[in-house]
């Protein structure tokens, strides 16, 4: 008995620390329903609630269209006068190349999304997810509004929709909570959401590079004192780069032949900013025997010459143009064509989950601009490696397909495409947006604390 009043005080003490954690008061978390970061499970995504003539409604103004793009020949448009059984989305090369923005919101109606679980409250979410087709939107201006007037305001009813986006979703809630950073944009073409980026500049966009922004960014740089450290508006800490949708039909590995041309290109020679080194590559590869480099548009004639192109030649140049990638990438990918990318600022989708290094060639601007380097490193790659590059091209191919059901009518088992990858990669990006959310709302009211860089 002697004995007892010593095990008595553990048991005590177990009982007081466990009352402690049991029945103590809660602190409400910063994000009231967020849970600590899991990456095993799905990323809970909240749609914005905005009208359906900012998304949907866009592509019905879009097909009652009867006149063609003005920016191409009426004969190249394949979208007006609109087809009877015309695709979801619009055909026309110069807006599909941006179809990100479609396929990311048909994945948040369907019935089952692996990567992702819509939620109906805004407090559950993770992300705020914008529906809004600020590319389609953009186009639609361009091709068919006043000629000029695409960066003005008045008169311009893309600008009118940018408006209205950026005024319904600040005045929510949920943007206030964050101040925008856990809130998705779709803005893969490079002049989406022209007027009011410095208003989303926090969010978390998807872009397919950075070309377009740090022009725009230097500007406001010589605006600013100097004890601001400026830095882009897009940074890989918290946006996304998604790939552009391929144009050219995908090749499937057996049904790959001879591939008698060594390098190949179809695209503008004259470009601007960085893609001056477009006209150099040209000038120095153009009378080389067993490379082509050729002029034209994807239209019905330059399609078809871009995919015998392709499919016929064991590397196809990538080279920055006005922005440091291109849909030219992803129609190589597509053509088992192994890249050659010559592009010292590019960026590309889901680093860090796939290695293109495995798939594709990279050269700096500076040895491309050697004569005779760049064939001659070329022709020196080994079969057996070019080989292994094929298959591995091959084996990447479906992580780039927006349309899955296109795959799966190829005879691939997987529907784990781009837009999967797209989700998955936003969620890598949960802990350092929630760590960002978590600093500003502890600064004091008056507090004066300058910009720092977001470093790439």
């Amino acid at each position: 008995m002697k004995r007892l009043p010593v095990l008595a005080v553990p048991v005590l003490l177990l009982l007081v620390s466990l009352s402690f954690f049991l029945f103590r008061p809660t602190t409400p978390p910063v994000l009231s329903s967020r849970q600590a970061f899991e990456p095993d499970r799905r990323l809970r995504v909240y749609v914005a609630d905005l009208p359906r003539a900012l998304n949907y409604g866009l592509l019905d103004s879009y097909w009652s269209l009867r006149a063609a793009d003005s920016r191409i020949e009426a004969s190249s448009d394949p979208d007006h006068p609109p087809p009877n059984d015309h695709s979801p989305y619009p055909e026309n090369p110069l807006i599909k190349q941006y179809s990100a923005e479609y396929w990311l919101l048909a994945s948040l109606r369907a019935a089952a999304t692996a990567a992702v679980r819509v939620v109906t409250d805004w407090r559950e979410a993770d992300v705020v997810f914008v529906p809004f087709f600020a590319t389609l939107s953009a186009e639609m201006e361009l091709g068919w509004g006043t000629k000029g007037a695409f960066r003005k305001k008045d008169g311009n009813e893309d600008y009118r929709r940018q408006r209205e986006v950026v005024d319904r979703v600040t005045s929510h809630p949920a943007w206030r909570r964050s101040g925008g950073r856990d809130h998705v944009f779709v803005m893969t073409d490079p002049v989406a959401m022209w007027h009011v980026r410095a208003e989303i500049a926090p969010a978390i966009l998807l872009v397919v590079d950075f070309g377009g922004w740090y022009k725009v960014d230097s500007k406001s740089a010589n605006r600013n004192s100097s004890r601001m450290i400026q830095h882009t508006q897009v940074s890989l800490l918290k946006d996304v780069i998604v790939p552009y949708t391929h144009l050219l039909p995908t090749l499937l590995l057996s049904e790959n032949k001879d591939r008698p041309t060594l390098l190949y290109f179809k695209g503008a020679k004259h470009r601007h900013r960085g893609g001056l080194v477009r006209e150099k590559l040209w000038d120095l590869l153009g009378n080389e025997p067993d490379v082509i480099m050729e002029e034209g548009f994807p239209n019905a004639t330059g399609r078809e010459q871009s995919i015998k192109g392709m499919q016929t030649s064991e590397f196809c140049l990538h080279p920055a143009g006005d922005t440091p990638t291109s849909c030219r990438l992803f129609d190589a990918i597509a053509s088992l064509c192994i890249p050659v990318i010559v592009s010292d600022e590019v960026e590309l989708p889901y680093e860090g989950m796939i290695d293109y290094t495995e798939f594709s060639i990279f050269v700096s601007v500076r040895n491309a601009m050697r004569p005779k380097w760049l064939t001659s490193y070329l022709r020196n790659i080994p079969k057996q490696q070019k080989d292994e590059f094929r298959k591995n091209l091959a084996r990447v191919q479906p992580i780039f397909e927006y349309n899955t059901s296109y795959s799966i009518s190829r005879g691939s088992t997987s529907i784990d495409g781009a837009v999967s990858h797209i989700w998955k990669k936003i969620h890598q990006k949960l802990p350092m947006i929630q760590e960002a959310i978590i600093r500003e709302k502890r600064k004091p009211d008056g507090a004066s604390i300058p910009l720092r860089c977001h470093c790439t």
